[in-house]
């Protein structure tokens, strides 16, 4: 089976001494842009423990300069009080656009004891769009009668219409289908978890839907029995990506090293953005919900999977 391997650089993005960053930095976006690779990530301060969103940006995709202060919090919306989460970034035409989870807490919620932090949360799929990073259209939560996360735009319009994935609750994987970016009710179950595999207990997007000649490509996460997160391929159909045309029955990648065993969230290692970068996937990921590190593999070991 296919196997990533690790940057040497790993981890290439730590906690910084600044406040709204010094404790957790993962889970980015990624996009290629103007020959940059740019890095929408995820960060926490120890004072007040919210996810905001911070840049980053790198020529040779390992290096990165950063923003000294986020990009985007949600600060100005009561639906994410407690933050912004996991943001996957994708480039259609000349704008960037983010699907991210918004996140309130859940007074009624149940904590499930295995949570770093014992608060019950209530996520909700949103979307912005940007054109430079620095003024933001905000669509706001675009699925309002579910709870939801995992949820990722595909990089360009298919039959002229938009194409989304997302993750009901922490159940079925869906694919939804608009011409508008704000209306998202012809959706389609798409994909859960196999009993007996190595995605038996939760399964959800990870990456972006990358374009192939063999299919939009996903880099998808699973969880184990154990708890343990870890990072499968599945294959969608170009023109209709409502059909499955390969998925892993081993994964690609899973937590091996000490800064992905150890950390907030142990054994983990969790992705939200890819590039194609020198007939390779880069593929850029959380460990241990705690550092950023990256993952690469040729490009034609992924294509001949199938």
């Amino acid at each position: 089976m296919v196997k990533l391997i690790r940057a040497e650089e790993n981890p290439i993005l730590t906690p910084s001494d600044l406040s709204w960053e010094d404790m957790l930095v993962f889970n980015p976006g990624a996009v290629v842009s103007d020959g940059k690779i740019l890095l929408l990530y995820r960060a926490k301060g120890r004072m007040d423990k919210i996810s905001r969103f911070g840049l980053a940006e790198s020529t040779d995709g390992i290096h990165f300069t950063r923003r000294n202060k986020p990009i985007y919090a949600g600060d100005n919306h009561v639906y994410e009080k407690r933050g912004v989460e996991d943001p996957r970034l994708v480039k259609i035409d000349d704008t960037f656009y983010f699907v991210y989870t918004a996140v309130i807490e859940d007074p009624e919620g149940k904590i499930d004891p295995a949570w770093s932090e014992q608060i019950a949360k209530k996520p909700q799929i949103a979307l912005a769009a940007t054109k430079d990073f620095e003024f933001f259209h905000e669509y706001g939560v675009i699925i309002k009668d579910i709870l939801g996360k995992d949820a990722s735009l595909f990089p360009r319009k298919i039959h002229d219409k938009y194409y989304l994935l997302f993750r009901e609750g922490i159940g079925q994987t869906y694919l939804a289908i608009s011409s508008e970016l704000d209306n998202w009710s012809a959706r389609y179950p798409l994909f859960d978890k196999r009993l007996d595999l190595w995605d038996s207990k939760r399964v959800g997007v990870g990456t972006p839907p990358i374009e192939t000649e063999k299919g939009w490509l996903l880099f998808y996460h699973g969880v184990d029995n154990n708890n343990t997160y870890k990072i499968g391929v599945m294959f969608l159909d170009l023109e209709d990506p409502g059909k499955i045309i390969y998925r892993s029955k081993e994964p690609v990648f899973e937590p091996e090293m000490e800064y992905e065993k150890i950390g907030f969230f142990p054994n983990t290692v969790f992705s939200c953005g890819a590039v194609e970068k020198d007939n390779q996937y880069y593929v850029y990921y959380g460990a241990a919900d705690q550092v950023i590190c990256l993952a690469m593999v040729e490009k034609n070991l992924i294509l001949e999977l199938f």
